[in-house]
Parts: C-alpha cells; sequence; structure tokens
C-alpha cells in the first residue's frame, strides 16, 4: 500500500522509512536512538548539557509557544499535542509537526537543532591574539588591530561575492548530497557509502529549496571525507555537539529563517 508524504506529496510505500524523493521520514518511523533525547524534558536537558548559550541567544525554545518572528521551539498544545515550529523572520509560522508522537517531534527539532549547531561553529570566529601590554608595545599593538580590521573588510567584501552554500545534507532531483566546504559529494543507496561528485547547480540564491535536515542511509559525518575537512583540530564535532564557545560567538541573524525549516 501506498501513503503520501508529508513534505513532498510523493507517493510511497508505507514500508519505507523515508521517502525516496525527498529523504523526510515517515510519521510513523522511529528515528530516535537510546542517545537521543525522545521527550521535550530530556530536550532540555541535552540542550544545557552541551553548553549551548541562552535560548534568547540560539532562538531555540524548547517547551515554550514563542509568537515573536525568529524562533524555533516545541510545545505541548491544549490537547496535549506536540508542536515543532518555526517563526520566520516575517513572523510567519510554519509548523514542522503536529501530533501525539512526541519521539518523533522531539527528533525533529534536535535534528534541527544540531545541524544549527555545526553552521555556527563553521562561522564563529577563531580566537583573537592576546591584547598586547606595555608602552612600547602600543604602537606595534595598534598596527595589530588595523591589520585584523582590513582582514574583516576584505572577508566582508569577498563574502559578498562568495556563492558557496552553507555545509549540510541536501536533496538535489533525488539524489541524496553533503556539501562540505566547496566539494559535494552523493550518496549510493546500493553500497550504502558516499562518494566525492561534481560540483552540482545550488549555490546560495537555491541552497534553501533543496537543503534537508534528514537523510537516508550512513551518516556522512561518519565517512573519511567528514573526518578530513572538518577541521576537527579547530572543533570537536567529530566528537559530539557540544558548543565550547561563548554566548557572543552565536550569531542567529546567520540563520535562514525565510525557508519552511
Amino acid at each position: 500500500m501506498k501513503i503520501k508524504c508529508e513534505y513532498c506529496g510523493a507517493m510511497i510505500e508505507e514500508t519505507s522509512e523515508r521517502c525516496p524523493n525527498c529523504g523526510a521520514p515517515l510519521s510513523g518511523a522511529n528515528r530516535t536512538s537510546n542517545e537521543q533525547p525522545k521527550t521535550i524534558e530530556e530536550l532540555q536537558a541535552w540542550y544545557v548539557a552541551h553548553h549551548l548559550p541562552p535560548e534568547e541567544v540560539t532562538r531555540f525554545f524548547i517547551g515554550k509557544n514563542i509568537t515573536e518572528p525568529k524562533a524555533f521551539g516545541i510545545y505541548k498544545d491544549s490537547n496535549g499535542d506536540c508542536v515543532v515550529y518555526k517563526n520566520k523572520s516575517t513572523g510567519e509560522r510554519a509548523i514542522r509537526y503536529q501530533g501525539s508522537d512526541e519521539a518523533y517531534a522531539v527528533n525533529e527539532l534536535y535534528q534541527r537543532l544540531r545541524a544549527e549547531i555545526v553552521d555556527q561553529k563553521a562561522n564563529r570566529p577563531s580566537n583573537q591574539p592576546p591584547a598586547s601590554d606595555g608602552n612600547k608595545k602600543k604602537r606595534k599593538g595598534c598596527g595589530c588591530m588595523m591589520a585584523i580590521l582590513v582582514l574583516f573588510l576584505i572577508g566582508a567584501i569577498l563574502s559578498v561575492f562568495d556563492n558557496t552554500p552553507p555545509n549540510g545534507y541536501y536533496n538535489y532531483h533525488g539524489t541524496q548530497y553533503y556539501h562540505q566546504g566547496s566539494s559535494w559529494y552523493y550518496y549510493d543507496s546500493n553500497t550504502d557509502d558516499w562518494y566525492e561528485s561534481q560540483d552540482i547547480d545550488i549555490d546560495k540564491d537555491n541552497a534553501s529549496d533543496y537543503r534537508v535536515y534528514d537523510h537516508s542511509g550512513k551518516d556522512f559525518e561518519s565517512t573519511s571525507w567528514y573526518d578530513a575537512g572538518s577541521n576537527s583540530d579547530d572543533y570537536d564535532w567529530d566528537d559530539d555537539d557540544d558548543w565550547g564557545g561563548s554566548s557572543s560567538d552565536w550569531d542567529s541573524g546567520s540563520t535562514d529563517w525565510d525557508s519552511d525549516w
């Protein structure tokens, strides 16, 4: 028997765990593991344990129905159903899931939060050099500050012309891809593995049309491709989702607030 995918509308076999067209999971599939939070309370505890900034900074509100723009969240309504939502920059609300399956609902926000942590780690500034002291070093310190300012301005100018999409999973014309740095990789379901691919026609302008936060098959993060390009000397994203940075390093303004999810 075939059923309709809630996300793209394709008709798929009810025994499938994911939609082969868009990669979205079926609402009845159990997509959580023992290590993942399954309740709203467990997700709140996971958030605290991973040293994430306050919710007003990350804009992820767990157990709260926030109505203001630019917010992700999960809460239980008056009927006891779990609601997973995203408030766009305009204030329009996109409902990701609404129903009685709390483990499924929690996992939706959990996976989106993990993806946001990866993006924030990739975008956060590196540690600044220690400040100079002593009168003899003042002029040198000023020179360093000017150099940093010039590099910042150059980076800002280059970012205007940078058309590179964010790192992460994509579903492009029915094929699962992962973008990392300047490289693309595709998933082969026959071998249950990832392979390097040629550049595909996705850039910053249309990335939100193809980017997904769920994927089928083997995690790209578990491959040698990811290990080789993840800059693990600087960040601990291979080990866990611990933030490990200051609240000022988290820039929720860089989040794509115009997409549905």
